[in-house]
């Protein structure tokens, strides 16, 4: 398939999705419906952020079954919303004295022997009915809600913190036993999505009181939320009125909102989408920068042959034309994956060598495994923009070295919605969020989780916990690159491409990246022109 024909094909995709802009009218009764420019006011010499006004915002959605429980929502607009609602305990930072950004905390202490973790809340934090935040409510919100989450994400805190033996010291502090020593945890804690709600606090629901940026004022499950400033905010007051955010799932719609001043911000437009945007001179187009970039990746299940045998699970690696995807589906905007995840966090083995595009050595290997002629279908979906377009590339060139592949694309949302099934599958796209390196393995892939497609190395977890429970830097380094070049030879995944978010924003909103987590942004910084 010759890139100009891929190129083509991709193009009028987006073209057939540009007539489909409109924009559903049966929003939020709080969703403005006067002139999106009449309240605001020139931006001055852009010396500081302009107080006042409403920001709009355009996210996927999870559709009419959305709930405000966003420790088991599993969609981009479940946590931007809750961000926006409720407090969290930090934000990675790569730049901070920790490598995070403390929110509703002051500090992370952690004991000599990394087997306790005290966390130091910041005092006068106040949830909206006037009650302040005490060491019960991050209690309550790791112990009772996070650990009992459907998403990994969440059960992350479980799986190394001793959750059942914590206990407050005092009003402002939480003490946390570690399960095994642990250097990372603060990595764990400040992910940006560990968010603080009451002692207590069962049903989510709207008045229920929070301690984020804002308030919640309307949320239509499936169509938006509508937010006003919290003038009591921890740290700082949010320089906006009020924020708006809606669900609309066709990244072209979401554009198309865009353009027609219905919205000040789109989230994670395909890339023919964002393309089209390049000219508007009312438009900015702002992706994510890294560490906070997505990995697209193909999963090989090693119970499933030939994928148990080394040999083959090469071939499928050395087949992938990685620059021609990156040029092809993203036009340049995006970075060659070496077949591992967590790119520009400081744990990620940066030192192992790019491997190469060699469809002669593939078809080698697949004949020496007696494998050559093999058939296998790749399962996929639009579950992030560009994993349907390049499972159709890499099947391409699975053919040339020989494998008789196709794609099998399953309609949006759906991918994931039957776990055990598309962990069972012989060949599947995924994605991986943004999270350092060492995490992602415990995550997803030690002790042979269910998403870890077959892979069960003993030797490589325990490697991957030595690594974490150093405190030297340079050696935890040396550790976690050892574990990383294991996957990187003898595991079963395909991950050529990291792409940002291309999202793209009105001319003079400012402030969304200092709010960090550029995954899921926040606005509790932002401002309008």
């Amino acid at each position: 398939m010759s890139e100009q024909i891929d190129r083509r094909s991709f193009l009028s995709r987006g073209a057939a999705g540009a007539a489909a802009l409109a924009l559903g009218s049966g929003l939020l009764a709080a969703c403005s419906t006067e002139d999106p420019a009449s309240d605001r006011k020139a931006a001055g010499d852009g010396s500081s952020p302009r107080s006042g006004g409403t920001l709009r915002a355009a996210f996927t959605g999870g559709g009419a079954s959305e709930s405000l429980d966003f420790f088991n929502g599993p969609s981009a607009l479940d946590l931007v919303r809750a961000r926006a609602w409720h407090g969290t305990l930090g934000n990675l930072d790569p730049s901070g004295p920790d490598g995070v950004r403390y929110g509703v905390l002051k500090g992370i202490d952690i004991s000599d022997d990394l087997s306790t973790y005290t966390l130091r809340l910041r005092s006068g934090v106040r949830f909206t009915d006037g009650s302040r935040l005490t060491s019960a409510d991050v209690l309550h919100s790791l112990s009772a809600l996070a650990a009992q989450s459907k998403l990994p994400v969440y059960r992350l805190a479980a799986a190394n913190f001793d959750l059942a033996h914590a206990k407050a010291d005092g009003e402002l502090k939480v003490v946390l036993p570690t399960l095994r020593p642990i250097a990372d945890g603060r990595m764990i804690l400040c992910q940006g999505n560990f968010l603080v709600v009451k002692d207590g606090t069962k049903k989510f629901r709207k008045g229920m009181p929070s301690c984020g940026p804002f308030r919640l004022t309307e949320f239509t499950p499936g169509q938006g939320a509508a937010f006003e400033r919290y003038d009591d905010h921890y740290g700082h007051v949010p320089h906006l009125d009020g924020l708006e955010l809606r669900s609309i799932a066709d990244s072209t719609a979401r554009a198309g909102a865009l353009t027609s001043r219905e919205i000040d911000f789109a989230h994670d437009l395909s890339p023919v989408t964002a393309r089209t945007l390049d000219d508007n001179g009312r438009v900015e187009l702002v992706p994510t920068e890294s560490p906070y970039l997505v990995g697209l990746s193909f999963q090989m299940n090693m119970g499933t042959k030939p994928f148990d045998d080394p040999r083959v699970r090469e071939a499928f690696k050395l087949a992938v034309d990685r620059k021609a995807m990156v040029k092809t589906v993203f036009f340049g905007n995006a970075q060659v994956g070496n077949d591992l995840p967590a790119l520009g966090f400081p744990d990620y083995a940066d030192g192992i060598p790019q491997r190469a595009h060699d469809p002669e050595r593939a078809r080698a290997l697949l004949k020496k495994a007696g494998a050559d002629g093999m058939k296998v279908t790749l399962t996929t979906g639009p579950e992030t923009p560009g994993m349907v377009e390049m499972a159709t590339l890499y099947v391409e060139d699975l053919k040339k070295i020989g494998v008789r592949a196709t794609v099998r694309e399953l309609p949006a949302g759906q991918l994931y919605a039957d776990f055990p099934a598309y962990a069972a599958l012989p060949l599947a796209g995924s994605y991986q969020m943004p999270i350092p390196a060492l995490s992602t393995y415990q995550m997803s892939t030690a002790g042979g989780s269910p998403s870890a497609f077959g892979w069960k190395e003993s030797a490589t977890d325990a490697l991957v916990a030595k690594a974490r429970a150093e405190s030297d830097p340079a050696e935890a380094k040396k550790l976690g690159t050892q574990a990383q070049r294991t996957r990187w030879e003898d595991g079963n995944q395909v991950l050529p491409v990291f792409k940002p978010n291309l999202n793209a924003q009105a001319a003079g909103v400012r402030g969304i990246r200092d709010d960090l987590f550029e995954q899921f942004p926040g606005f509790s910084q932002a401002s309008l022109a």
